[in-house]
């Protein structure tokens, strides 16, 4: 690896890393966001204006568990 390269997981060992693996919480919503964002890509041309509103809805629903886990963590912790 070129000195000037950093590894793909330059955060382990850090408290980022860490944090990560311990917030089980935050990481499913991060990962149900993600998933969510991926199927409305994919089908969004072919989406009905009701499907559309909700796929929006749900979109900001995780958008803003994703905010309030990350300011307050996970309550079981």
């Amino acid at each position: 690896m070129a000195p000037d390269k950093k590894p793909a997981d330059s955060n382990a060992g850090s408290g980022k890393a860490a944090e990560r693996r311990s917030n089980h919480a935050l990481r499913e919503v991060l990962d149900e966001l993600i998933d969510h964002v991926r199927k409305i890509s994919r089908s969004r041309d072919d989406l009905p204006q009701d499907q559309s509103e909700y796929a929006q809805e749900r979109l900001e629903w995780l958008a803003d568990e994703v905010w309030r886990l990350t300011l307050e963590g996970d309550p079981v912790e």
